[in-house]
């Protein structure tokens, strides 16, 4: 079984949609019945409203139910051009596929900039406003009695027959899933998956989170305008009774159960919907019933839908049949990296990085009546490690995040290489040069350890969405730049090997290492390292030291917040103490080491040399070069 396995991971991934696209285009040739043809039909039509559902909501995770409203205004744009004599149904398709994105970009803006449920509650009144739209203009829509004087549809001046409709159909469904495939696929796809992670992420990679999100938002509209073409065409009759609150909840389910991070996973859903819309009338009486214990089988027990436990079941015999993780040497040949030597025995060469300098000078920042900051000055130097420790709460992380713009000062300024920031957004700050890890690593859900280092170089290189749909040369040679250079700074920090391990699964201490790698991706001006040891063993804190010390000496201007007082020594060429959301003392290792109110505030031992607790260091550790002192102040 594992030998059939293997030979049939050998068939390329693009052979079995292609198989299933051929099938479908030859059903008509065995004479199915109507019911079954006009069943493939209605599931193709709300897959691809079910698909657009799965790029806002699965991937860049933007909870919304507007679909209904925009397959509702791409059917009416179709319904209203053929009445007035436009049936050509390409024109139609593009027309309302162009409505859909149009109602997607005018509500989605409002609902995105307030943030929160705003989306979700603005998508879901739109729905609900679909039949008074429809009647406030009944002379053109036809009210409530529907839109019943559509012409037959044409293609290139020849008419459409009902049987040449089902061809249109499926093909036009088909170059749409492969659309959806190309981008999902490439770094846009990853972009969204991190911004469903987090917001705070994609911005400390350079993503407009508001661009994105509309992004998102905007190009889930599209099919659904192109299904509700279709549908008007299909039946030359259009009512607001097909776009109601319960196709909405429809296609929520369909997307769930089917898998909403998934491109064929709409497929699934819709196919399974669609069969139960057709099985009786008395079903839409119940509709919603059936429709919630679809909701809790594909979010609760079925995690990840239909393909959640397709995936699964694959990645399971792959690792079976020995084909996944990919050996070093296939990656590296993926990777497109020439190198003599492959694995983690060999030296990587890290290239020259244009570091920049950043100084903080006078800032302060409260937070209601907690003064988290107050006058902290300090200034890291390219090329060097710049040590801030302090006790917790000291305000070590609220200075990074005013750095990053996560915050806004109170007072201060805050320059990089000259040119000030702190009036900048997040994610310009980011395209500046500033790149971090965080407290708690950041990784999506689903994506491999090279995707989450690829997404790091989102703003660099950059490939359209154009581009990525095409899979033209310039979308290849940036995907080949992506992962020759994802694939150096795996090797960098000793991850290589798990180039195709899906990147969550990780145990802590290699997610750090993943975060630092994603960072340093970038070729950075500012590294800055929050607790990056934190949960680390001793072999991965001297992997961590030793790769620090290289990005040093590549130019790199790195800030380290850390606890580990002997890594910080071992690194450090200035430390920085802050205390009560103040410079406590600066200075070097040796200065910061010997100063009284240090040992006494931040390591625990008073003057005459009794520790205040019972694991503090009572006597400095020898300092020998690529040493980390195993220390920790409390």
């Amino acid at each position: 079984m594992l030998a059939a396995w293997s030979a049939v991971r050998k068939v390329p991934t693009w052979a079995f949609p292609a198989v299933g696209a051929v099938l479908l285009l030859a059903l008509p040739l065995f004479e199915p019945q109507y019911e079954l043809t006009r069943y493939v039909q209605l599931t193709l039509i709300l897959a691809l409203v079910v698909s657009g559902l799965n790029i806002s909501l699965g991937y860049a995770g933007q909870l919304a139910i507007g679909q209904a409203a925009m397959y509702a205004a791409g059917a009416y744009t179709a319904g209203l051009l053929s009445s007035a004599g436009h049936s050509d149904l390409l024109l139609q398709i593009a027309a309302g596929g162009l409505a859909a994105l149009v109602v997607g970009i005018v509500t989605g803006i409002p609902g995105l900039r307030l943030g929160s449920w705003s989306l979700a509650m603005t998508s879901f009144f739109l729905v609900l406003l679909v039949p008074d739209i429809v009647d406030l203009f009944e002379e053109e829509t036809g009210g409530h009695l529907g839109l019943a004087t559509m012409l037959d549809p044409t293609l290139f001046g020849q008419r459409v027959t009902p049987d040449d409709m089902y061809y249109v159909i499926v093909v036009v469904a088909v170059i749409w899933f492969a659309v959806f495939r190309n981008v999902v696929a490439s770094r846009h796809g990853i972009a969204f998956q991190v911004l469903k992670q987090s917001p705070v992420l994609a911005s400390s990679v350079g993503m407009s989170v508001f661009r994105t999100k509309l992004t998102g938002y905007a190009i889930g509209a599209v099919p659904a305008g192109f299904g509700g073409a279709l549908l008007a065409n299909l039946d030359l009759f259009v009512t607001p009774e097909a776009f109601t609150l319960h196709m909405a909840t429809g296609a929520l389910a369909a997307s769930i159960l089917g898998g909403s991070v998934s491109v064929y996973g709409a497929l699934f859903g819709s196919s399974i919907v669609q069969f139960n819309n057709d099985q009786s009338s008395s079903f839409a009486e119940y509709a919603l019933v059936f429709f919630g214990a679809f909701l809790l089988i594909g979010g609760v027990l079925l995690r990840g839908g239909v393909a959640g436990v397709l995936r699964t079941g694959i990645r399971r015999l792959d690792h079976a049949a020995g084909r996944w993780p990919r050996s070093p040497e296939t990656v590296a040949k993926a990777a497109g990296a020439d190198r003599a030597a492959v694995g983690a025995g060999g030296t990587v060469d890290l290239s020259p990085i244009e570091g920049g300098a950043l100084e903080v000078n006078g800032l302060s920042k409260a937070f209601g009546g907690n003064r988290a900051l107050r006058d902290v000055s300090l200034r890291a130097e390219p090329g060097r490690v710049t040590a801030l420790i302090g006790p917790n709460g000291s305000g070590k992380t609220t200075l990074l995040n005013l750095v990053c713009g996560f915050y806004r000062r109170g007072s201060g300024t805050i320059t990089v290489t000259g040119s000030r920031i702190d009036g900048a957004s997040p994610h310009r700050i980011a395209r500046l040069g500033i790149a971090r890890t965080f407290q708690t690593p950041l990784i999506p859900p689903g994506v491999s350890v090279a995707e989450t280092v690829v997404s790091g170089r989102y703003t660099t290189d950059r490939a359209g969405f154009l581009s990525a749909v095409l899979r033209g040369p310039r979308f290849r040679a940036v995907r080949r730049r992506d992962l020759a250079r994802a694939y150096d700074v795996l090797r960098l920090v000793g991850l290589e090997h798990l180039f195709d391990v899906e990147a969550a699964t990780l145990p802590l201490g290699q997610r750090r290492m993943l975060e630092v790698a994603r960072a340093l991706v970038r070729e950075p001006k500012v590294l800055l390292l929050d607790e990056a040891a934190s949960g680390l063993d001793e072999a991965e804190v001297e992997t961590l030291a030793a790769v620090i010390r290289r990005i040093r000496d590549a130019g790199c201007a790195v800030i380290l917040v850390e606890h580990n007082f002997g890594l910080v020594l071992s690194l450090a060429d200035r430390i920085v103490v802050l205390a009560r959301g103040a410079v406590l003392a600066e200075g070097t290792p040796d200065e910061i080491e010997a100063d009284v109110r240090v040992r006494d505030e931040y390591l625990g031992i008073v003057e005459h040399g009794e520790a205040s607790t019972a694991d503090a260091p009572t006597t400095s550790p020898k300092r020998e070069p690529g040493a980390v002192p195993e220390r920790t102040a409390r």
